[in-house]
């Protein structure tokens, strides 16, 4: 390219016609609205600086190499823009792409313009080599220097780290917004304080809102140091950016090491002053570890999706409560000059439903609305009432939540997009998620694997967990471990779910309304299925009429009801690799589960584990010879355990695990289930009319773990649990009827662990010194004292006590 034309007279024409391209489409390609606005926005916003460039290039009269990209940028703009215009039909992928694009495109433009090659430093640079030249006219005797100097004010120039302006209204963020101020304003506070939210949650307009703050900026003055840090960051550019900001040489840097080390000493060349340093959408830990200074009053700000664990629980953001989205709402269809072309309270209140709290989601659809007349509001409720996929797929919302689940690696993944098989704002128990994993991803059968990626995810603030009992899971059980998702979180999985065709999606995600099947099903327009992972979620009117679905590669099954009365699809009995069952009912009051017989079908003979929550068992008369796991969980089972015409053992031969929990109606174990000799793991928890265990709980000669927690009417162990010579776990907690264990408990030589929290009044025997592998008894404060004797004999005893940190916040969120 000629010199002439990467000179500021050509750069000025490029930007001029890429202007008024863009302002021309936005009135032709109504669909790219909100992305054109923005496009159009950046390039007023530089306007002034770029006509500065102009004048100094012309000036210079020399190329300037680094307003090459932004013409190529400027260029790119211009074509995508035509592209957009020329669109005529809207179909939903190529939207999606070309407004991503829009998008793309102008965050290049910014990046440029304040990260890369800043539009201001260019600036600046291009008017010192003006100052130099003049100066060198001067030296020569040739002319006068101009009045450059009374042109520019170097002092009123924004730095590269200044804050950003906070220009959108901020409802909703004045209470998380004082807490803030009161953490960083503490002068023993934290050194780094995170702020975390899923992506579009508000971070950043709440740090700009706490930097704008007039205490805030009191105390830190002019060492408020604002960096946007992104995905991929550069350590030496943001050295180089604050070293710009404060007006300092820049080093020449080598490696990342020198520059933390030479902005160290800058920082302490402040002395005594307070610093802030603000880092705006960090994805990594380690990058905030670098910029940690043992520097007083020096202080680290964070915005981050992730929750960072080592810098302390920091402050999550919350969803905007109906008040404060209303208002964000209301001011994102207001256009800046007057009032709203239309505006409906009732129309307005069921998109807030939809946009679940986010400011993002409220400001992209406002932004849709915005000048639309009615029929348009009443369409887009209607489509978006329909299925989550037109309001998903506004595009700046999409990839904003996707690039939440880029980030992830490819398993963890495919566990978190396994969530969308549960409903809204229900929670998960962790234990469903295990079997599923299990058998999915083949994780370790404790399911640490299962809460370590579930861990990863909480701390990606993709998912609350809630945890009961902080304790609860350090052997393995996590029936008090639940996790809920994000709201539009779990629309875009669903959405996700719906690009691919029905034939080949890995998770097959259906909902049902009434008896309205997707037209797809109805009709039986389509193929074999191919999903490993089938849902269907049903309503309170829904008749269990089902079509015939031909799914034979579905491993797991998700079944989401809530009526009184269901009946399992026959469907299931052609799933020949199902390995997974889950069944919950979310309704009032137990569901009467019938066709159950069809489990005991020859064709789905590998079905491994099976979930049964809040329905009515009838009978277990079908034999399942390969079910490894049975979990029954706020059931009415007493009928099935009584009424059954063969032995329980005969249904379920091979079982490995059997786990009963919140059965109110169970007041004894039934004597069959001792048969099952296979059995390794036997849990009844809080079934409070449980009184008795019978004797024949001796032929379980496999047991290896037995729990029996919060089974308030128990009276006793029986002898006869001493014979259980393979058992390595025993979990008699908050059994407050026992009141001595069994004579001769030392028989038990195999066990390791004792669970008795609550059971201060049980009495320990003699023979406990027996116990010679027994390592760990977890109990209260009271029953601890009890074991102080017993520690001489049993050296490696350590004995745990469990303090009552019962959190019952979850239960909030408990519909059953």
């Amino acid at each position: 390219m000629a010199a002439a034309n990467v000179g500021g007279a050509f750069l000025g024409a490029v930007f001029g016609e890429v202007l008024e391209v863009v302002t021309d489409s936005i009135r032709k390609a109504r669909k790219f609205k909100p992305q054109l606005e923005k496009l159009k926005s950046t390039l007023e916003s530089i306007t002034p600086t770029i006509q500065e460039i102009v004048k100094l290039n012309e000036n210079l009269d020399r190329p300037k190499q680094e307003t090459e990209k932004l013409i190529r940028l400027l260029r790119d703009a211009e074509e995508l823009v035509h592209k957009c215009s020329k669109q005529k039909k809207w179909y939903s992928v190529k939207k999606i792409i070309r407004a991503d694009d829009l998008i793309k495109l102008n965050e290049s433009i910014k990046s440029y313009c304040t990260v890369v090659l800043q539009v201001q430093s260019a600036r600046d640079g291009l008017e010192v080599l003006e100052v130099v030249n003049s100066i060198k006219t001067i030296v020569s005797g040739n002319e006068q220097v101009g009045g450059v100097f009374n042109r520019v004010k170097i002092d009123e120039i924004d730095g590269p780290c200044s804050v950003p302006d906070l220009r959108e209204k901020t409802p909703g963020l004045d209470v998380p917004m004082k807490e803030l101020r009161t953490e960083l304003l503490k002068d023993d506070g934290m050194q780094v304080i995170v702020v975390s939210a899923p992506g579009g949650a508000g971070k950043t307009t709440l740090v700009k809102k706490l930097c704008a703050d007039d205490q805030v900026k009191d105390k830190f003055r002019e060492n408020i140091f604002f960096v946007t840090v992104s995905k991929t960051h550069d350590e030496m550019a943001i050295v180089r950016r604050i070293f710009q900001h404060k007006k300092c040489d820049v080093p020449t840097f080598q490696k990342e090491e020198a520059a933390i080390d030479d902005l160290e000493r800058l920082l302490k060349s402040f002395g005594q002053k307070a610093i802030l340093l603000v880092l705006d959408d960090v994805w990594s830990e380690s990058l905030v570890q670098k910029f940690k200074f043992n520097l007083p009053n020096y202080r680290i700000l964070v915005t981050s999706r992730y929750v960072f664990p080592h810098f302390g629980s920091g402050h999550k953001l919350k969803p905007l409560d109906d008040e404060a989205a209303m208002i964000l709402f209301r001011s994102s269809v207001t256009p800046q000059d007057g009032e709203p072309y239309f505006f409906d309270e009732n129309l307005a209140k069921k998109i807030l439903r939809v946009c679940k709290g986010s400011p993002l989601a409220l400001k992209v659809v406002g932004g849709l609305l915005c000048g639309e007349p009615a029929a348009v509001w009443q369409s887009k409720v209607k489509e978006w009432d329909r299925g989550v996929a037109n309001f998903i797929s506004a595009t700046e919302l999409l990839v904003c939540l996707q690039s939440s689940l880029d980030a992830l690696d490819e398993e963890v993944k495919e566990c978190y997009l396994d969530l969308g098989s549960f409903p809204e704002d229900q929670r998960i128990p962790i234990t469903a998620l295990i079997d599923m994993w299990m058998e999915l991803y083949e994780c370790v059968e404790d399911g640490l694997s299962a809460i370590t990626k579930l861990h990863k995810l909480s701390n990606r603030n993709l998912v609350n967990l809630f945890i009961a009992r902080k304790n609860a899971s350090d052997d393995g059980y996590y029936n008090d471990h639940f996790v809920m998702q994000h709201d539009l979180l779990r629309e875009l999985i669903i959405y996700q779910s719906m690009l691919e065709p029905v034939e080949r999606t890995k998770r097959l995600i259906i909902d049902i309304s009434g008896n309205k099947f997707p037209k797809w099903w109805s009709e039986k327009k389509t193929n074999p299925i191919h999903a490993r992972l089938l849902s269907i979620s049903t309503d309170e009117t829904f008749s269990s009429c089902w079509y015939e679905l031909n799914a034979p590669e579905v491993e797991v099954v998700v079944l989401n009801l809530r009526t009184t009365e269901y009946t399992l699809p026959n469907f299931m009995e052609n799933m020949g690799k199902l390995k997974v069952l889950i069944v919950t009912n979310y309704g009032f009051l137990p569901a009467e589960l019938s066709n159950f017989s069809i489990l005991g079908s020859h064709s789905i003979s590998n079905l491994k584990r099976i979930r049964l929550v809040h329905v009515s068992i009838p009978s277990f008369g079908v034999q399942m010879s390969n079910l490894q796991k049975i979990s029954l969980v706020m059931c009415n089972v007493g009928q099935a355990f009584k009424n059954s015409n063969f032995q329980i053992s005969d249904a379920f031969p091979n079982l490995l695990e059997f786990e009963i929990d919140y059965c109110n109606d169970l007041e004894e174990l039934p004597v069959g289930l001792c048969d099952i000799v296979s059995l390794k793991k036997l849990s009844i928890t809080n079934c409070h009319k449980l009184s008795t265990l019978p004797e024949e709980i001796r032929k379980l000669v496999n047991l290896e773990e037995l729990r029996l927690a919060s089974c308030t009417e128990l009276s006793e162990l029986p002898e006869m649990v001493t014979e259980l010579s393979n058992l390595k776990l025993l979990d008699i907690s908050e059994c407050l009827s026992i009141s001595e264990l069994p004579t001769q408990v030392g028989k038990l030589r195999n066990l390791e662990t004792l669970c008795m929290r609550g059971c201060s009044s049980c009495r320990l025997p003699e023979s406990i010194i027996k116990l010679e592998r027994l390592n760990e008894v977890k109990c209260d404060e009271e029953t601890a004292n009890e074991w102080e004797p017993y520690k001489l004999c049993l050296p490696k005893l350590k004995v745990e006590v469990l303090k009552e940190d019962i959190n019952l916040n979850w239960l909030r969120k408990l519909h059953l």
